[in-house]
């Protein structure tokens, strides 16, 4: 898959800005703070329908405007796509899928798809299972709107079950709803951990593999899934995991078990990253990860998603740079870097200097 052209208006920094990418390497060089992230950012936005940032999408509109859109054409295996993201100030967002407008957030999914890699990424490593959780959901909504749906199904039962929780104790007769709720919450619960399961099986595979390339062999990754419920991905084991802790959900408010607290377990020999792990270990765990979502997604698309840098060149030591450019091969890049000097040895074919929240040729 490739981007042909992308619109941004009034979006972040940008009062109009209009890139017609190249197939290889595009570069967006400036200073910090002149907008290089914000054209990633609205990329990504058409990939997953959220920012990487903010969940606010009142943030992405022009200080000033009452609106912000951004519109992306790709063209894939199956022929050119069109996706628009409008954000206005009041009320809700609009979709457009090929100009018509689209009626649920999952139609976005599969008609842009990419991976973006950024120094927030160290976070997937070091911070809570949330994060990890995230990464996760992400990559399986772009490449399985099933998942995208099960997703928001069992959001929204997880989000019905807690207020049941918190408002049984004054009110006796809502207990009697919970079974209903327990009910969706496993089937959603259920379709989710197997899609879990099965893209973690990949991933670990692939990042195995990266992960020696680039640590020169001297280390092995594995990455494991860690669900919530241990009896199994079915919804009877969903199930019965909710009523076994029923009444301490009662007495905490809230859910304890389910596919919100699966976690995600980086381990070099054995050992758990996140715990153990030196800053460089951490660091190319990540870049592992998210080259290793890249395989993956081509494997199951048939053909590659976009790569999105933000501004983590400078952030690598040489050996980890030469192996990220070597990835880069046939695959539609977008960098942002200060220096172009980070770039050595990548085939830049088109770069542009912001600067201001306007872009020029380099």
């Amino acid at each position: 898959m490739i981007i042909t052209q992308a619109q941004l208006t009034n979006y972040r920094s940008y009062a109009a800005c209009a890139l017609a990418p190249c197939e290889g390497v595009n570069v967006l060089l400036g200073d910090n703070g002149q907008g290089k992230t914000n054209v990633l950012e609205a990329l990504y936005l058409c990939c997953t329908g959220r920012s990487h940032r903010t969940r606010q999408d009142r943030e992405l509109i022009r200080w000033g405007e009452d609106f912000a859109s951004v519109k992306v054409e790709s063209q894939r295996r199956d022929g050119s796509h069109q996706v628009e993201i409008i954000l206005p100030a009041l009320g809700r967002r609009k979709l457009k899928i090929a100009g018509q407008e689209a009626s649920k957030s999952g139609e976005l999914m599969g008609h842009v798809t990419g991976v973006l890699f950024s120094p927030e990424d160290l976070r997937t490593v070091k911070d809570g299972p949330a994060e990890r959780r995230r990464f996760v959901d992400m990559a399986l909504s772009q490449i399985r709107p099933a998942y995208y749906y099960a997703l928001q199904r069992y959001a929204r039962a997880l989000k019905q079950r807690n207020e049941v929780l918190k408002a049984a104790a004054a009110q006796h007769a809502l207990l009697n709803t919970l079974d209903s709720w327990d009910e969706q919450l496993a089937a959603a619960g259920a379709e989710l951990m197997r899609h879990r399961r099965e893209y973690i099986a990949k991933l670990s595979v692939q990042a195995g593999e990266t992960h020696r390339e680039i640590s020169d062999g001297r280390e092995q990754l594995e990455i494991r899934y860690a669900p919530s419920v241990t009896l199994g991905d079915d919804v009877q084991s969903n199930l019965d995991a909710l009523f076994a802790a029923r009444d301490n959900d009662l007495r905490r408010m809230t859910t304890s078990v389910g596919a919100h607290r699966d976690d995600v377990l980086l381990l070099i020999g054995g050992r758990d990253v996140r715990a153990y792990g030196s800053q460089g270990q951490q660091r190319t765990a990540a870049l592992a990860m998210r080259l290793s979502e890249l395989d993956v997604m081509r494997e199951t698309m048939g053909e590659w998603p976009m790569l999105m840098l933000d501004d983590v060149m400078s952030e690598l030591d040489p050996s980890r740079r030469r192996q990220l450019v070597s990835h880069l091969k046939g695959i539609q890049t977008f960098i942002t870097c200060t220096d172009p000097d980070d770039l050595a040895g990548a085939e830049v074919g088109r770069a542009w200097r912001v600067s201001g929240g306007e872009l020029t040729k380099a």
